[in-house]
């Protein structure tokens, strides 16, 4: 899904829903296929997401402007992800929108990426044995943010809960097969509702 994605953002523009924009100077690509969910939407958190990062933690935000080529905006198994090849955060669509979560929380995942970034471009490297340790790093700086923010304690509680999982536990590997079927099914179930 997302090799898709990065093909369709090589070529010309078409009409699957793939809308450019620019939210405090990052681009900012979002992949909506889901038609009840509106983009303006997306982006109007996405700016108040950046914006709290902006404010709260200066020194991480600087950063990622520099770290990230862009952020990406569409369905995925994970709240997030980081992909070094393209330089690209990822922000899981539903998520980004979901009123059950703060601003604080989706700008924690975008946080959390933007450490994955900063290791990588710090020529970290991303073997999987090293996930466990890397993923630690990622929610202090998570941590850190939710002490500060507005809206924070809840990304101290899940940073704080995650980080003291077991090694295989904090940094699980996703079969992309399954969660491809457990995203198309939920946005099935989605479809059915509105209609």
């Amino acid at each position: 899904m997302l090799a898709e994605l990065f093909s369709r953002l090589a070529g010309k523009p078409d009409s699957t829903g793939v809308t450019r924009h620019s939210v405090l100077g990052i681009e900012v690509v979002v992949f909506n296929t889901r038609p009840d969910i509106q983009t303006d939407a997306v982006i109007a958190r996405l700016e108040r997401s950046l914006s709290l990062i902006e404010r709260y933690v200066p020194h991480h935000f600087r950063h990622l402007r520099k770290d990230f080529a862009y952020i990406v905006v569409q369905r995925f198994a994970c709240r997030g992800a980081y992909f070094h090849e393209q330089r690209a955060c990822l922000v899981e669509l539903t998520f980004t929108v979901n009123p059950d979560f703060s601003d604080a929380e989706v700008a924690a995942t975008i946080l959390h990426e933007a450490m994955h970034a900063r290791l990588h471009a710090l020529g970290f490297p991303l073997e999987m044995e090293d996930r466990a340790r890397q993923e630690r790093f990622c929610r202090r700086a998570e941590i850190e943010f939710g002490r500060l923010a507005p809206n924070g304690k809840r990304v101290v509680e899940r940073a704080q809960w995650t980080s003291d999982l077991s090694d295989e536990e904090v940094a699980p590997v996703i079969d992309p097969r399954i969660a491809a079927e457990r995203i198309a099914e939920v946005d099935r179930a989605a479809l059915r509702k509105r209609v």
